[in-house]
């Protein structure tokens, strides 16, 4: 198997983006990957998109054709592929070029995801998401997607003690991060008391628990590492990946409070290239709700389970702490448009790695995990990449 590095980078600022198709995004951020990388389109072998939600918010299917015509690769005929899975599209999307040129089948893809979801009623995208959850014995029966993380949120204060305190501080530290991230949707800092004092959607989580539904994309040029330094001197290494599914609804599974599936797709990653918690510098949590980010960091290990809330209450996973999370503002701040996410994420890891991130620079940064996951992380994604 070969090793893969990460040659180009690209994306948009998140946010409602109402004079942007989804089109335009991907167009954008694949010709900024592209020019990024130093290839050209003759280089590219396959083209692979992260999207969740195009055929219900803009009545487009066939994304992955629709992204190749637009961005010029049809005279070359180069074969595009759209990946879903709710909010891991983006990360399943990467993992699935990250093989191929492991195994050996191409040498370079451009990996995008984008997503338009402001472009309809808060009521119509929000169902949209909701997609991501059980239809028959979840969504149609009543339960949005911030209840279903509500109950996850319950379970984890009745069996740890999780204080409002404690998911307050998280979503204030990624707005903390995103005040010095220029693409962020909200590129401002918050108080913990704002965000517990914000109105409640489903208790115990409030407004500013929640990640907004954005409109945004990223992309990423991805080339076998032997091949690497013919375009680059600064390619950052893929050295870890690992998937992991669960159950889709939650009342199969046997914690609510819980997201196992993180926790496999962590250790599958480290696994693979021998590293441990203890090794990252810093992480990208799928943040789309408090909770989230708190329990993602107990399965993954960087914290005892119960142990989470405090740990970020105390500043350990802020810019300086002791294993930064989310420098780029997380889902909660920089925005989150589903099909992008996953790629975002990498984007931000790659910038830090590369000594690029500006402000919000982590120091002497070396290893970077990110963890993408879709619905209530009945799939998990996780990548480990390491600066070259």
């Amino acid at each position: 198997m070969r090793d893969v590095s990460i040659i180009g980078i690209g994306i948009t600022k998140f946010g409602e983006l109402w004079d942007k198709s989804l089109r335009e995004l991907g167009l954008e951020t694949g010709l900024s990957a592209i020019n990024d990388a130093g290839i050209t389109s003759k280089d590219i072998d396959a083209l692979y998109i992260g999207n969740m939600a195009a055929g219900s918010t803009l009545q487009q299917e066939h994304v992955s054709a629709l992204m190749a015509d637009y961005c010029g690769l049809t005279n070359n005929h180069v074969p595009a592929t759209r990946v879903e899975a709710a909010s891991a599209s983006g990360g399943l999307a990467l993992r699935q070029a990250y093989m191929a040129i492991a195994g050996g089948f191409i040498d370079i893809a451009v990996v995008g995801g984008a997503e338009k979801m402001t472009d309809v009623s808060d009521s119509e995208s929000s169902y949209t998401v909701s997609m991501g959850s059980d239809e028959q014995w979840e969504s149609k029966a009543g339960a949005t997607f911030a209840s279903l993380h509500a109950m996850i949120a319950q379970s984890h204060i009745s069996e740890y003690g999780t204080t409002r305190e404690e998911m307050s501080a998280v979503s204030s530290k990624n707005h903390y991060h995103a005040s010095m991230n220029p693409m962020a949707q909200f590129p401002f800092k918050i108080s913990s008391e704002a965000v517990s004092n914000s109105g409640i959607v489903s208790s115990p989580l409030r407004m500013l628990d929640c990640a907004p539904n954005s409109d945004g994309a990223a992309a990423v040029v991805l080339c076998a590492s032997e091949k690497s330094s013919k375009y680059t001197k600064k390619a950052i290494k893929i050295i870890g990946s690992g998937q992991a599914s669960d159950t889709l609804s939650l009342h199969h599974r046997k914690y609510l409070n819980r997201m196992p599936a993180i926790g496999i797709a962590a250790k599958r990653a480290f696994e693979s290239c021998g590293k441990k918690p203890k090794d990252l510098d810093l992480i990208e949590i799928h943040d789309n709700f408090t909770i989230s980010e708190i329990i993602a960091l107990e399965e993954i290990g960087i914290f005892k389970r119960g142990e989470a809330g405090a740990k970020i209450l105390d500043g350990e996973t802020k810019l300086g702490g002791k294993i930064p999370v989310n420098t780029s503002g997380g889902l909660k701040a920089r925005g989150h448009a589903p099909g992008a996410t996953g790629i975002a994420q990498v984007v931000e890891i790659v910038q830090q790695l590369r000594g690029e991130a500006g402000d919000r620079q982590v120091k002497n940064a070396k290893i970077g995990m990110v963890e993408n996951h879709g619905g209530t992380a009945a799939t998990a994604v996780v990548h480990i990449l390491e600066g070259e």
